[in-house]
Parts: C-alpha cells; structure tokens; sequence
C-alpha cells in the first residue's frame, strides 16, 4: 500500500485555504445590503403588484402603461391582438429585460410585432402571485354577479371595486379602459 506522508507545508496550506474561505463567506454581504446597493434586482414578473407599484412609487406598474400604450399606438387594427400568440422567445427576451430594469422602449424595431407585445402583457398577468381581484374579494364579487336586480348588482359591483387596494383598482381601471377601446 502506498501511504501519503503530510509535511508541515501541506498542513498549513490546508489551514490557510480554510481561513480564506471562512472570511470569505463570513464577510459575504446579505441580500439586503446587496439589494440596497443596486447589485440585485427585485423582478417585475412573478412580483405581487403593490410591490411593483410600490417601488415604482405608481399605483399601475409602468411596463403594463408601456405596453398599453405600445398597442393603441399601433395595434389595435390589428386581427386577435391578444388571442394570436407572440413569439415565446422574444416575449422571454422582452421578460428579461423588464426584469433587468433596462431601460425598455416599446417603439425598438426588436418590438415590432405587436403580438410579442400583448403576449409579454398577458404574462405579466399571468405570473402575479395574487390575481388583479385578490382572493380576498373573490366570493365578495361572485355575490354581486349573482344578484338578479341588475342597478343593485352594479353598484355592488362598483363599490367592491372602489375598495380594492389602489395598485389593484388603478390597473384593472387603466386595463379594462384599453379593452374597451
């Protein structure tokens, strides 16, 4: 059998090593510091809306603005604007880098079919971990659907509405305004 003999130098190098690596994950900044700093990046896609609005002082997040005005600028002629899919690959690139926080300008030519546009917006929606009607309001609102006296339903309707939390009635207001149009 073969042995391995350890000399001084081998021990004190396995020293070392260990000592470099215990201060460097001892002094490893937190995900708070890092966060403060700029160096890591809350993301707009998968986030809860009144963080979004929240931390872009707005009670309607901008890229859903960004994109709402993209397609009345130039899309709404356009034949099953949000049933016709974009693009995956291209509505993932434009999800990364809303996320990044890059600067975002729906008017680029790498943005041009508008159904990559609505496909990313659909998304956004889709990933809120909290539905644009909170689960809270959720039976609240199905009651009101139910009630026969059409005035009665509708100011129900509307009075739930106004309770929402801002960021969730600010939205639903900017984004049933564009569905309409």
């Amino acid at each position: 059998m073969f042995r391995l003999h350890h000399s001084a130098s081998d021990t004190s190098d396995k020293n070392r090593v260990k000592s470099r690596l215990k201060k460097f994950i001892t002094r490893r900044p937190s995900l708070k510091t890092l966060q403060e700093k700029g160096l890591i990046k809350d993301q707009i896609f998968g986030s809860h809306l009144h963080t979004v609005c929240e931390r872009e002082n707005s009670t309607v997040p901008r890229f859903v603005k960004q994109c709402i005005e993209a397609v009345e600028k130039r899309g709404l002629d356009v034949d099953g604007i949000y049933r016709v899919s974009g693009n995956l690959a291209t509505i993932q690139k434009l999800r990364f880098i809303v996320n990044q926080e890059e600067k975002l300008n729906l008017d680029d030519s790498q943005w041009e079919d508008i159904h990559v546009v609505t496909g990313a917006l659909k998304m956004f929606f889709r990933e809120l971990p909290e539905q644009l009607f909170p689960y809270s309001f959720f039976e609240r609102f199905v009651e009101a659907i139910k009630k026969q006296d059409n005035n009665t339903r509708i100011e129900t309707i509307k009075s739930l509405v106004q309770k929402l939390p801002p960021p969730n009635r600010d939205t639903m207001k900017v984004l049933f305004g564009h569905l309409t149009k």
